[in-house]
């Protein structure tokens, strides 16, 4: 297989029913955690980056840019609290119990591995 070959092969399970995401993108708010879920990425991304040149390459780490671009993730994950009508504290809450779940006091490889997602989605859920 060459490479043209592998973008058609690729390209047919592609979906291109661009008007129906369209409208799902407008009908239920998809955009705006669309636009969250790009920029929390981004960002995660630039704090990678100012870790990748401490580490890799040797330059002084930048904690303000560290900070800036943490301030910037909580600024997606408003946008993406504001679509999903949640405040942060419940969600702070809740992961909380789902590590407590997971780990009880402390972290595990073991329950790291062998994890009990039905008593994990029932907490998400309530």
């Amino acid at each position: 297989m060459n490479s043209k070959e592998y973008i058609q092969d690729a390209i047919r399970t592609e979906s291109t029913d661009f008007k129906s995401m369209n409208r799902r993108l407008e009908e239920d708010g998809t955009k705006r955690l669309l636009h969250a879920g790009i920029g929390l990425s981004t960002e995660a991304g630039e704090f990678l980056d100012a870790l990748k040149k401490h580490i890799f390459y040797g330059k002084e780490l930048d904690r303000v840019n560290l900070k800036e671009e943490m301030g910037d993730l909580f600024w997606y994950l408003a946008i993406a609290c504001d679509e999903l009508n949640v405040e942060f504290e419940p969600l702070m809450e809740t992961n909380i119990a789902k590590l407590k779940a997971r780990y009880g006091d402390k972290f595990s490889e073991k329950r790291a591995e062998h994890r009990d997602l039905d008593t994990e989605r029932n907490i998400l859920e309530s």
